[in-house]
């Protein structure tokens, strides 16, 4: 906490629906679409620019998505991950790198700079028993499995500006980690600690990265997004109207604009639907990068 700014902004609330488990916001820049997921409802939810909403139900529980270069939509269900047609909802399998593994679902994922979809798993086991991994999905439909092993819940996936960083969290472990990174092949180095998170500063879940290369990561249950640098301190919490943050993203025409997906919680003792806030605060985002498919 020492050195760490404590920033109130001005938070707006962008639906007027509520959300079970919101998360993956992702902000589309060729039609200022914002999509997210709601991962228990099972759907993915897209806000369209001229306040439409579409929501397209899923047969089984939702992680995350990315948009595709094809503008399909890929979505990461529980039995694999679908290309979805966004004009007809229809789904089509496209792999499954988890495999129907017990106690495991695909959880949080994201477009690298190298084209590919990285996805993580969370361990559903109770306990937990660290069967989490994390997955790249390539254009071709095959897939490698960069982390196994020692990880509960993956989460907080994100790159520099240079795209010569990858970042990484373990919600349930409660840190961050940073690995180099090449863009052009994906190739990983080996994992470094970027930082531990105190109950203060929450757990650790979904994150965005902003073009100066600082990284946004949700402090689920402690009403905060934390901005760390690149040398892992937290030098700005905003605080949030919401106990449960779960993951940021930046969006409109210039990225300066802050989406937060939030989850269903109890906010001392008053129960909380999850929603979709927004904020600004004069820091732009990088854009998002779109599945080469």
């Amino acid at each position: 906490m020492n050195g760490t700014r404590i920033i109130i902004p001005e938070v707006r609330r962008v639906i007027d629906f509520p959300l079970k488990v919101g998360e993956s916001p992702t902000w589309d820049d060729r039609t200022g679409d914002l999509w997210l997921v709601d991962i228990l409802a099972p759907a993915a939810i897209r806000l369209r620019a001229d306040g439409r909403v579409d929501r397209f139900d899923m047969p089984v529980k939702i992680g995350c998505l990315a948009l595709c270069e094809s503008d399909d939509v890929a979505v990461a269900l529980e039995n694999g991950v679908h290309l979805m047609n966004p004009r007809t909802g229809a789904l089509k399998l496209f792999c499954d790198p988890d495999d129907g593994r017990p106690d495991s679902r695909l959880n949080d994922g994201k477009v690298g700079p190298d084209g590919c979809f990285w996805i993580g798993t969370r361990d559903e086991a109770i306990p937990q028993t660290g069967n989490a991994r994390l997955y790249r999905v390539m254009p071709d439909g095959s897939f490698a499995t960069i982390i196994e092993g020692n990880m509960m819940t993956s989460n907080g996936l994100a790159w520099s500006p240079d795209g010569r960083t990858m970042y990484h969290s373990d919600s349930s472990g409660l840190f961050a980690q940073v690995f180099d990174f090449d863009p052009e092949t994906g190739a990983t180095g080996a994992p470094r600690r970027l930082h531990d998170f105190t109950p203060e500063e929450g757990r650790p879940d979904g994150a965005a990265m902003d073009a100066d290369g600082f990284y946004w990561i949700a402090g689920q249950q402690g009403s905060r997004l934390n901005r760390l640098s690149p040398e892992g301190g937290v030098i700005e919490a905003y605080m949030m109207p919401a106990k449960g943050p779960s993951m940021p993203c930046f969006g409109g025409p210039d990225l300066g604009t802050i989406y937060v997906t939030t989850l269903s919680t109890d906010n001392n003792g008053v129960f909380e639907h999850g929603t979709v806030l927004a904020f600004e605060t004069g820091i732009r985002g990088t854009p998002v990068h779109r599945f080469a498919i």
